[in-house]
């Protein structure tokens, strides 16, 4: 069987462009399947994926939370944290506006708009996170010092199970 070729998504230019190391994970994309689908297919901890969530305040501003595959966003504790009022997840078509991504291949990395990004601190802890690089089915590999040294992420602790 043929090695499927890398994507050459936004993301993979972004990270190409700030000389980044990375791994390239391909997988069957599942339709509503998430973290839980691609941590199965790949043989992943799904602790270690990370989902990209584009999130609005009251005021509609855009930001990009961080989380453990395996953990919810408590968004009345990141509204807490950011001192806004309501924090809510985007639709889908509003979050692709914002991105430039379909949801399920939606990444931090090369978004349409520039967002504040929020990540929840553990991820730091972890020898290698797999993030979405712009493309249903496609995960990349890489340390999470290189995602905080090229998005420079709020660290928050809004996680849970």
């Amino acid at each position: 069987m043929a090695k499927e070729k890398t994507p050459v998504t936004a993301a993979v230019r972004q990270l190409r462009a700030e000389n980044t190391i990375f791994s390239d994970h391909i997988y069957a994309y599942e339709d509503k399947g998430g973290t839980a689908a691609s941590s199965r297919q790949l043989g992943f901890d799904e602790h270690s994926v990370i989902k990209t969530l584009i999130m609005e305040d009251e005021n509609h501003r855009a930001l990009i939370v961080l989380m453990h595959g395996d953990l919810q966003v408590s968004t009345k504790e990141l509204a807490r944290e950011l001192g806004v009022k309501q924090i809510s997840p985007c639709p889908p078509e509003t979050a692709q506006k914002y991105s430039g991504y379909m949801v399920g291949g939606t990444s931090p990395f090369g978004t349409r708009q520039k967002m504040p990004v929020y990540m929840e601190e553990s991820i730091t802890e972890l020898q290698k996170i797999y993030i979405n690089g712009g493309k249903r089915g496609y995960l990349v590999g890489l340390a999470p010092d290189e995602l905080m040294r090229i998005l420079k992420p709020r660290l928050v602790n809004v996680g849970i199970r």
